[in-house]
């Protein structure tokens, strides 16, 4: 398995999704379609984005009563998306739920993840607003573990606590890490963030990048060098 970098397309409309895609003459992108693009233009923009060639991660966090989620994977199942994923918090009976839905009658399916903490969520936050008060990365391990015991492919996680997840959970479980930002870059709304080069040196299997590559100047300039620093 090869390390791989998404980048987040968030985006509010097909127009200006594909006015980005189009500047990509050689590379086909590993790209990130979440809740604004989604939404916006519903399940023909995974389709399209497909048909040109890209792989997706379909990002929608689905957290809701066991059935609902089974049934909410099964319809996803039929996008042919590359990846999905679920909140941990949901539960294993959640997760499991999910992973029957998600699988078609042929036995495949798109890999499923969890999230366990979002990366713009800080201890301070985590206590004060959801009343979890013990160490943000004790959370995070357990979260991780829960989701490879019901069966989850990875989870997303901080690059911050990639190591320790597969310390956790095996080589084999992915990471895929959120939060990247080059060293020169703003780190925005992000609370636990870290550059591509030291995310590959930790052990990140999949790195999300959104606004360094989407808002730059250059945005193709902008993806190579993030591939140069986490893949190379």
């Amino acid at each position: 398995m090869g390390k791989d970098v998404i980048v987040a397309c968030d985006f509010s409309s097909a127009e200006q999704v594909f006015s980005f895609l189009d500047k990509f003459t050689e590379e086909k992108p590993f790209v990130k379609i979440g809740m604004e693009l989604f939404y916006a233009e519903g399940p023909q923009i995974v389709r399209e984005i497909k048909a040109r060639g890209h792989k997706i991660f379909l990002d929608l966090k689905l957290h809701d009563i066991p059935n609902t989620v089974k049934k909410a994977m099964s319809v996803l199942s039929n996008l042919d998306v590359d990846i999905t994923n679920l909140h941990a918090a949901g539960t294993t009976a959640m997760m499991q739920a999910a992973l029957e839905g998600l699988t078609r009658p042929d036995g495949t399916r798109p890999l499923l993840i969890a999230v366990t903490q979002l990366t713009s969520t800080d201890q301070e936050a985590m206590e004060r607003d959801i009343m979890i008060h013990a160490p943000i990365d004790e959370v995070v391990m357990h979260y991780a573990a829960t989701a490879a015991n019901a069966g989850m492919d990875g989870i997303v996680c901080s690059p911050l606590e990639a190591g320790k997840v597969h310390e956790r959970c095996g080589r084999n479980f992915l990471t895929v890490t959120p939060g990247v930002r080059f060293a020169d870059g703003d780190v925005g709304d992000q609370k636990r963030v870290m550059t591509p080069a030291a995310a590959k040196e930790i052990g990140s299997d999949y790195i999300v990048v959104g606004r360094p590559i989407t808002g730059a100047a250059d945005p193709v300039a902008a993806y190579r060098r993030c591939v140069a620093e986490f893949c190379d």
